[in-house]
């Protein structure tokens, strides 16, 4: 994990303490709201927790809508942080419920976005921390490496690990990604339930969207 000075990470909090307020759910490329402010974005495997992570970012409960049924975002949601940056969740993968057609409309709008949105600053690729990368998200590697998209390995759901494992899991990870061109040579694990590496996130998105207070 990255090291961030005590005012690096209270300016985070700050920031993040500011209204967040979802801005529009979007099904087609032509429907993105403009372009004027700096995005990072959420993707992921279905049920790693992409709208936990959200709502613990903010400190909000529903801002992001949780589901137990996987691969329920099925469109790229916006949320704007104060005027600030936009958060933005993409559709999940891995899931078998859906059809295929679906999957893949959903899953080429996801891609759409990554090619073209030019106010993106970095896409946070969330793995749980009780798997590691898996064949499955080999795909969605790829794709960011193809867009050639900054993005960077966060690690969910930290507090169901016995104590010692994540640092295992954060290790593994960074050797994993170590010769991928777009990714970023860094991991944070986190717990959206117990609060671990929300700090430091909030300040890793301060830093890559040099947004200020």
């Amino acid at each position: 994990m990255e090291d961030f000075t005590l005012e690096e990470l209270e300016q985070g909090r700050i920031l993040f303490a500011r209204p967040a307020t979802f801005v529009m759910g979007c099904a087609k490329i032509e429907q993105l709201p403009e372009p004027d402010l700096p995005e990072v974005a959420f993707a992921g495997r279905s049920n790693v927790g992409k709208s936990s992570l959200i709502n613990g970012l903010v400190g909000m409960h529903k801002l992001a809508r949780a589901s137990n049924e996987p691969g329920r975002t099925r469109e790229v949601n916006f949320f704007d942080l104060d005027g600030k940056m936009r958060l933005v969740d993409l559709p999940g993968y891995g899931w078998a419920k859906a059809s295929k057609t679906t999957v893949k409309k959903f899953q080429d709008l996801g891609r759409d976005y990554l090619r073209g949105r030019v106010t993106l600053k970095r896409v946070y690729l969330l793995i749980d921390s009780r798997h590691g990368l898996k064949k499955v998200d080999d795909e969605a590697l790829d794709a960011l490496d193809l867009a050639a998209v900054s993005y960077q390995i966060i690690l969910t759901k930290a507090d169901k690990l016995k104590k010692g494992e994540a640092e295992k899991v954060q290790a593994a990870t960074l050797k994993a990604i170590a010769k991928r061109p777009a990714a970023y040579p860094a991991v944070i694990v986190t717990s959206a339930e117990k609060g671990d590496g929300m700090p430091e996130l909030r300040a890793e998105i301060m830093r890559t969207t040099g947004a200020v207070l």
